[in-house]
């Protein structure tokens, strides 16, 4: 391994590219060096309040150069970083700070409403961190990392964890009941991001646009610590919402990103956005598309390969992965796959007696490689479950071609199965996608009592417009097996979904059963 920690990285990288661009956020800009000099500073004052080696620390902080600033200022100390998902609620975040005994959490104004209790709820807190004012009628006010911070010595310091120690805590999105926490070391998120150098083909030039949302392991991955392991800049953006702005058009002129994360629903505005075939071919600087976080629709896919003339390459990861497993390359792309497995990590695809199955045949897809993590956080018994031999049972059901290519093809606990027979909802929401007029589909099982399940579709109509159910249906009939029809399907305003467009089926399934009791 080139780095000993994350820490370690960042420091070299310092070294290495004082002078570039590092940061690009609206008109600021940080190079490596002046980076580097904030972090240490925010690191020794951690070090004044006492925050130890192997604390845990919150990071509820939309996307900002300070939220970088934060982590590997944590990793200078040897603390775990605890990033929290900028949706969640007062309940939901005292949750995870009291499930990781956290004492602190870096935090902003934007949030106030979501932590001004946290010392009542919080088992053991003791304060908000931040770099601004914040206004708080606490036993403790909150730090501002920034005051006076150019008193403070930003000299260097080593970093002492080993590569094996924990970096990071990172809950899962919670599409199966509460958030757990993946213990993730230094040396899972290297490899990972050292594979993705490989597949990506990244050099020191490219430019990587971050808008998605800092804390999921996804972006972090892919647009933090990758781009900083190979000495790029970061371009951030607020918020996906900024892409919809005028401003978006001066990032890719004046910024000239090379690097576009999104998921699918970013990539179906941006086949619909006003850019003229003039602006794609001769100014439009993004080299690589790449998405993930829910599955691609085949629409959306051909939409965009039709308007930019350029691939959108697929991948597929879990956070307890680090989360990268496989992606396509730009050299070698299959349609619909989500590619080959990074050249660390394997994939089987297994059958319930965790036996390999034939190749082409679906199974629970498992992984083993440097970046699975070390288990969930106090969860011995579902660390248990999900670890197996070194290998990192999913839950994803897939199957993989002779090439070794990966094809998602449903969750396990999505299943439906009618009369015994699989049905994969992925199937049936793929054709879905593709009718006119849909925004977004889920489809569920309920029970039956004549079949066991029986499938009931969920659709989101395109904003300003409607679906008509009677086609749809007609549509499907042409293209499904009678089994698999959905036995109902239901126009909804919404559906709840995770930071990256994933449908929360148990949230919605929930909804559905509270429903149907006050009916």
């Amino acid at each position: 391994m080139m780095f000993n920690n994350l820490s370690e990285m960042f420091q070299k990288q310092a070294y290495k590219y004082g002078k570039k661009k590092y940061l690009l956020f609206n008109d600021t800009t940080y190079t490596y060096s002046s980076a580097n000099s904030i972090i240490n500073r925010v690191a020794r004052r951690l070090k004044a309040i006492n925050i130890k080696e192997g604390d845990r620390v919150g990071i509820l902080l939309e996307n900002s150069p300070e939220f970088i600033f934060s982590f590997f200022a944590l990793m200078k100390i040897g603390a775990i970083a605890v990033p929290i998902n900028t949706f969640f609620k007062e309940e939901e975040i005292a949750y995870i700070l009291n499930d990781c005994q956290a004492r602190f959490l870096f935090s902003s104004n934007a949030f106030i409403e979501e932590i001004k209790d946290l010392e009542n709820i919080v088992d053991g807190f003791k304060n908000i961190l931040t770099y601004e004012d914040i206004k708080l009628s606490a036993k403790n006010p909150p730090i501002n990392m920034y005051n006076e911070i150019e008193k403070i010595d930003d000299k260097d310091f080593p970093a002492n964890q080993s590569i094996d120690d924990t970096a990071i805590l990172l809950y899962t999105s919670g599409t199966t009941g509460n958030p757990k926490g993946a213990i993730l070391t230094h040396r899972n998120i290297l490899s990972n991001v050292d594979g993705c150098v490989k597949a990506f083909k990244i050099n020191r030039k490219d430019r990587f646009l971050l808008f998605l949302p800092m804390f999921h392991s996804y972006t972090f991955t892919t647009c933090v610590m990758l781009p900083t392991f190979c000495g790029c800049s970061i371009i951030i953006l607020s918020s996906v919402m900024e892409l919809r702005k005028k401003t978006f058009r001066k990032v890719l002129i004046f910024k000239r990103p090379t690097f576009f994360l999104g998921v699918p629903q970013v990539y179906s505005a941006l086949t619909k956005a006003k850019m003229p075939p003039w602006f794609i071919k001769f100014i439009y600087p993004v080299k690589i598309h790449v998405s993930g976080g829910a599955p691609l629709p085949e629409e959306t896919l051909n939409n965009f390969i039709e308007k930019f003339k350029k691939p959108i390459i697929e991948g597929y990861g879990l956070s307890e992965a680090s989360p990268v497993v496989c992606v396509n390359r730009l050299e070698w792309q299959k349609p619909y796959s989500v590619g080959l497995p990074l050249a660390n990590v394997q994939v089987k695809a297994v059958n319930e007696e965790e036996e390999e199955v034939p190749t082409g045949q679906v199974g629970e897809l498992i992984i083993k490689g440097p970046n699975v993590m070390k288990g969930y956080w106090k969860m011995p018994e579902a660390t248990n479950n999900t670890i197996k031999n070194g290998w990192l049972f999913t839950g994803d059901m897939g199957k993989i071609d002779e090439d070794g290519f990966v094809y998602i093809v449903d969750r396990k606990k999505d299943l439906i199965i009618v009369k015994g027979i699989n049905v994969y909802p992925r199937e049936i929401e793929e054709l879905i996608y593709m009718f006119e007029n849909v925004e977004a589909a889920a489809v569920i099982g309920l029970k039956d009592d004549v079949n066991g399940e029986i499938p009931v579709a969920y659709v989101m109509p395109k904003e300003g417009e409607t679906v008509d159910t009677h086609a749809l249906k007609d549509y499907l009939r042409k293209h499904l097996a009678n089994f698999k029809l959905p036995r109902h399907i239901y126009l909804v305003d919404d559906l709840p979904m995770t930071a990256t467009g994933k449908v929360l089926k148990r949230k919605l399934k929930e909804q559905i059963k509270e429903a149907t009791k006050n009916n």
